[in-house]
């Protein structure tokens, strides 16, 4: 049986390391600090969550879930250091490329940290689902 919740996270860590590496690679935009946190939270749940599924690791929530709210909570932060002009006095980004700095901005609020919050958020979605599954099961 195919372990949906966990197919889904999966699919959402490499759309959005793909997603990354078309940025920074392709388009040329250099990551600030804040966006290299959120690499380093992001990218190892391609190899994580795909060995998982491919062993069925239905516990791997346990492993998952932390890095996830992580993630969450940096990405959100990043988001608001861009969008609320009176946060960015608290900017960890000290040097290089400013966290506040919006390289895309679709339809007013679509940025890189917004996607990034939508993919850690969609994996946490997925790893509490997996969570709830593991407990009914016990």
């Amino acid at each position: 049986m195919v372990n949906k919740p966990l197919l889904f996270a999966w699919i959402t860590a490499i759309i959005a390391m793909a997603g990354s590496l078309f940025f920074s690679e392709r388009m040329g935009f250099v990551p600030c600090t804040l966006c290299w946190y959120q690499r380093i939270l992001m990218y190892p749940f391609v190899l994580i969550l795909g060995t998982a599924f491919y062993r069925n690791d239905r516990k791997i929530y346990l492993y998952a879930l932390p890095m996830s709210i992580i993630g969450l909570f940096v990405s959100g932060y990043h988001y608001a250091l861009q969008k609320l002009p009176g946060l960015q006095e608290f900017s960890v980004c000290s040097s290089g490329v400013p966290c506040s700095g919006q390289y895309i901005n679709w339809l007013g609020f679509i940025t890189i940290p917004f996607l990034a919050f939508v993919a850690f958020f969609i994996i946490t979605i997925m790893m509490c689902l997996l969570l709830k599954e593991n407990r009914q099961n016990q």
